[in-house]
């Protein structure tokens, strides 16, 4: 694809192998292919690793971060399980919005916890509403052992962010699924693989095997879920597009 960008003139021409197209510059469909390519652009040059939450590394848009917070804050759930724990910044971020709400934990799960970020998450101020599980996510053992953590009335958002393949998301999908209440949501993060294949940091079948791939399969199996866009409990912007690493990521337990 061809972006052309004309200031002065206020448009934006698109050459996408198709009929080439003229857009007003301040149009909405403007502004989504613009974000497209500042996210794509932005995975490339790691502008995600450059924010940290209470002193940890999140590895995570702040606009991503921000819908994540809302989509907490409205559902109130009172367990995130989490696939993925890297250096724990996540795991802390959403302890953070239990903390301010009174009531909350988070699991955390992660085939190695590396020991000097297992003691940085340890010592934090808010370790009193995390658990640590260190196991393959997709194990027998470990679902189980999760699962028993989880009390029956206890209302549960699933968040998947560990490995990215195509594969092992569809496993965990069909591991943790069942945990999500009704009316909650299951976030299946960094879909953008698909959007970013080819690119530098990229995998050569990124086109394929990614997330996004996975969760399609998934619901075409379980229509007890259906996808959503990012909820918006307040929205003033004329339907602007996300920008976001999890696109077509937000599934809802119907």
């Amino acid at each position: 694809m061809k972006l052309t960008i004309d200031t002065k003139g206020g448009t934006l021409s698109v050459e996408d192998g198709s009929c080439p197209r003229q857009l007003d510059l301040y149009s909405r469909e403007s502004f989504e292919q613009i974000a497209r390519l500042w996210t794509d652009i932005g995975w490339v040059r790691k502008y995600s690793y450059g924010f940290a939450w209470m002193g940890r590394p999140i590895i995570q848009l702040p606009d991503d971060m921000m819908r994540i917070q809302e989509t907490v804050f409205t559902t109130k759930p009172d367990v995130i399980v989490e696939t993925g724990v890297a250096h724990g910044g996540s795991l802390l971020y959403y302890a953070s919005l239990f903390e301010l709400m009174g009531n909350g934990r988070v699991i955390g799960i992660d085939i190695e916890i590396r020991p000097h970020n297992r003691t940085a998450i340890e010592a934090h101020p808010l370790f009193k509403r995390v658990t640590l599980v260190e196991g393959n996510a997709v194990a027998a053992e470990t679902v189980a052992m999760v699962k028993s953590m989880i009390k029956p009335d206890e209302k549960v958002m699933l968040i998947l962010d560990s490995n990215h393949s195509k594969d092992h998301v569809a496993k965990e999908l069909a591991a943790y699924a069942d945990l999500v209440t009704p009316g909650c949501y299951l976030l299946v993060q960094d879909g953008i693989m698909h959007y970013v294949a080819g690119m530098p940091r990229t995998g050569d079948d990124w086109s394929w095997n990614n997330p996004i791939s996975a969760t399609e399969e998934f619901l075409a199996k379980h229509t007890e879920f259906e996808p959503v866009r990012v909820p918006r409990p307040f929205d003033e912007t004329q339907d602007t597009p996300d920008c976001t690493h999890h696109p077509k990521g937000w599934l809802r337990r119907k």
